[in-house]
């Protein structure tokens, strides 16, 4: 590679760095939110609250396979949409620890996403829902072991 090649492959990625700072920063704000939200609705169990949002934040990608256009992609969208709904379900009544996993699971799912794009047209989405998703699933589970009564 020659020395202008490298510039401009550092440059490259230091301005990929710098337009993910904004999403990321976002998603730690909204994952906060996330992990206190069963305050905003007391009169709900704590495990009720996540259980709604973990499928609401899942089910985002579904919108954004239809823009795709491409049915396969829908179909795998709507699949892991699907799965996300079980795991919240199951939470309602088991453990939070499911909150956890499924948090953590879809924040895996995003960074998949971002890196194969197999949804066209989520430049920024992945960053900030991973960023959501890992904040919410470490505040969550730190409310666990803590003993907190934001997940009991």
């Amino acid at each position: 590679m020659t020395t202008d090649s490298l510039r401009t492959t550092a440059l490259e990625a230091r301005t990929r760095r710098r337009s993910l700072r904004t999403p990321v920063a976002w998603g730690v704000v909204f994952g906060v939110l996330q992990a206190v939200s069963p305050l905003a609705l007391s009169w709900l169990d704590p495990a009720t609250v996540y259980a709604l949002g973990l499928p609401l934040i899942a089910a985002v990608y579904i919108g954004f396979a239809v823009a795709d256009g491409r049915p396969h992609v829908l179909a795998v969208e709507s699949g892991v949409a699907a799965g996300f709904v079980v795991v919240a379900a199951a939470a309602v009544t088991g453990t939070p620890w499911l909150i956890v996993a499924g948090l953590a699971g879809h924040g895996g799912k995003d960074l998949w996403q971002h890196r194969t794009g197999f949804v066209r047209g989520t430049r920024w989405w992945p960053p900030f829902c991973a960023a959501v998703d890992v904040v919410a699933a470490a505040l969550i589970a730190v409310a666990i072991l803590a003993d907190l009564p934001l997940v009991s």
